[in-house]
């Protein structure tokens, strides 16, 4: 490849951004979330991120103050992005039993699409939340999901839908972790078990086993303590 040809493919990469600072900031964020969810936060580079683009590390530090910041940044979209959805759902117009099965579906579906976000969490569980930490965005953004579950707990209870004494915080943690862990550990998984979690009837089957084993949980008579 010429130099110019070369030249001229950099530039159908990523379109300017002229007199568009959102536009500009937006780009960033986007190329920034593939360069740390691939490499984390010590071996992402700014350099990469300002070079696929079309802008300059300065430029970077113009926006958004440093590395770090930039990282927190990411953090914070990636969070904010299924919260944004999840409260689009209007969950609290649904029966319980299908505005949980709704939420998990979508939880379900919404990791399957997003292993950058998978991959971003388990980078920062590594480092103990230690970036995640300084962020009071993520904290209040994750308040949502908690009040909307124990709207729909309360609902649930009331019309004797469910019967189970289960915290919200809880029962998100167990919707989290059986969607998550289909993601986050799906190439170990598949080795060793020689089982592909992507498969399309694969993943059917275990979409309806979290739905029907959380809904089984949730209208059981809890044992008293």
């Amino acid at each position: 490849m010429s130099a110019d040809d070369a030249t001229e493919a950099n530039s159908k990469a990523k379109p300017s951004r002229k007199n568009d600072p959102e536009g500009t900031r937006q780009d960033i964020l986007e190329v920034a979330t593939e360069e740390f969810s691939s490499l984390g936060f010590s071996g992402g580079r700014v350099d990469a991120i300002a070079a696929r683009t079309r802008t300059t590390k300065r430029m970077i530090y113009y926006y958004f103050g440093g590395k770090e910041e930039l990282y927190l940044a990411v953090l914070e979209k990636a969070y904010g992005d299924i919260r944004a959805i999840e409260n689009q759902l209007n969950l609290q117009n649904l029966e319980p039993e299908t505005a949980i099965r709704a939420l998990i579906d979508f939880t379900f579906e919404y990791q399957e699409r997003h292993e950058d976000f998978i991959r971003l969490v388990s980078i920062e569980n590594i480092h103990r939340a230690e970036h995640m930490k300084k962020s009071k965005a993520i904290r209040n953004l994750n308040v949502t999901v908690i009040d909307t579950l124990a709207r729909i707990l309360e609902r649930g209870r009331a019309e004797g839908v469910f019967k189970a004494d289960i915290q919200p915080i809880d029962l998100h943690m167990m919707i989290s972790a059986f969607c998550f862990f289909r993601v986050s550990n799906r190439h170990t998984f598949n080795l060793i078990f020689h089982q592909d979690l992507a498969a399309t009837d694969t993943r059917a089957r275990h979409r309806r086993m979290i739905g029907d084993a959380i809904v089984s949980l949730l209208k059981a008579e809890t044992p008293a303590a």
